[in-house]
């Protein structure tokens, strides 16, 4: 056995047993993405409780190649698996996190785990998917695994009423899951156009320009290895700066479980790659239109009421095999869906000179899916899981 399968045989023994120590009262352990960002619910409930609720403690868990920008915003942190970690983490009276856990990290009676989730579902998600696509998971495992990470969760997020039923469905969840939106979507009511201009300057975007987001979600099937997945783009990005790079940049924003590494430098002053900007929600406050596929950003940009377009090329394979979704994206869709790069040329030309392309349909989709994002939901989870307020 070497030496790496050692340490994690010990760390995982010792976990077991601290995680029957006494706990550790009032402390909130924060974790975002498998603890390489300081983004999402996570992120929202931790500022407003760093602002409201000065009797806890609230520290993040944080993968040690992710430091940087915690030390850079002066938050609080530990790194994950760290002597400190190993100590605390298990202890602590509270958690909140955004994804699954290892299957070996589980809750200890005494700890309160909130489950945030990161999005409102269209692909299916948990134990609705049929057949799983994932490299070196099967199918059976995988449910597994899902039904044993549940069973720890204390409290599940609903961004909507849609979600709440799909969600404790997929993730076979039977514990409470607080009605009350995303609390990272807070932002999306509340922000100022101080906040955007901030943004904006910090990723040296030109004051005369207009912003496209292309936020594509990852491929189950494309991968290098398990966990490490690549994509391609569909597109030509020399024929869109060609077309427009006078009036606009390019934010591209890969999805966390991409590995690849993209070299822009050929596209210098049009494309800007935000893959590993902290928090998307930043990202769409400056866009004027976003390009998506079948990611749940859109659920999320809907609020801020502007333009969606779908690029959708590989739209009857996603749906048919790789995944399968929850509702017609076709006939509810709040944007248009196209399928062909010249047909995305067309609608983005289009959509950034007169918006949405049915503003009926936009608003049916926003009614339904954002009616809860006023700009509270924080508030809301935060009175339900630390001081039991229904």
């Amino acid at each position: 056995m070497g030496v790496k399968k050692v340490l994690v045989k010990i760390l995982r023994k010792a976990y077991r047993v601290i995680s029957k120590m006494p706990r550790k009262e009032n402390v909130v352990v924060f974790e975002s993405f498998h603890g390489k960002r300081y983004s999402d619910s996570p992120r929202a409930i931790y500022e407003y409780m760093k602002k409201n609720n000065p009797e806890f403690k609230l520290i993040w868990s944080v993968d040690k190649n992710s430091t940087k920008l915690f030390d850079e915003l002066q938050v609080p942190y530990m790194k994950r698996f760290s002597l400190k970690w190993l100590f605390l983490f298990p202890r602590a009276q509270y958690w909140v996190n955004n994804v699954r856990l290892a299957t070996w990290m589980k809750r200890p009676e005494h700890t309160t785990y909130l489950q945030t989730w990161h999005g409102t579902p269209l692909k299916k998600l948990g134990v609705d998917i049929e057949e799983v696509h994932i490299p070196g998971t099967k199918t059976d495992k995988y449910r597994k695994n899902i039904i044993a990470e549940s069973k720890n969760w204390s409290y599940l997020v609903g961004p909507n009423a849609y979600s709440t039923e799909i969600l404790a469905r997929a993730f076979a969840f039977n514990g409470p899951v607080i009605e009350s939106g995303y609390p990272r979507n807070d932002v999306l009511t509340n922000h100022t156009p101080q906040q955007a201009e901030k943004i904006r300057q910090s990723l040296n975007i030109p004051k005369d320009k207009k912003v496209i987001l292309y936020a594509p979600t990852w491929r189950d099937d494309q991968f290098f290895k398990k966990g490490k997945y690549r994509f391609e783009f569909q597109f030509d990005l020399n024929k869109m700066k060609q077309q427009y790079g006078d009036d606009f940049v390019l934010v591209v924003r890969m999805h966390y479980l991409v590995a690849e590494n993209f070299d822009f430098a050929a596209y210098d002053g049009f494309i800007i790659d935000a893959s590993n900007y902290y928090d998307i929600a930043d990202l769409y406050l400056i866009s004027d239109v976003l390009i998506t596929d079948y990611s749940s950003v859109f659920f999320d940009y809907a609020s801020l009421n502007r333009p969606i377009i779908f690029y959708m090329y590989d739209l009857d394979d996603y749906r048919d095999r790789l995944r399968g979704f929850y509702f017609d994206i076709e006939s509810e869709a709040p944007g248009k869906i196209v399928k062909t790069e010249d047909d995305l040329f067309v609608e983005l030309t289009r959509a950034t000179t007169e918006g949405h392309v049915d503003e009926a349909q936009f608003k049916r989709f926003a009614e339904r899916f954002c009616s809860w994002e006023d700009g509270h939901a924080t508030e809301r989870v935060v009175n339900r899981v630390f001081y039991n307020q229904k």
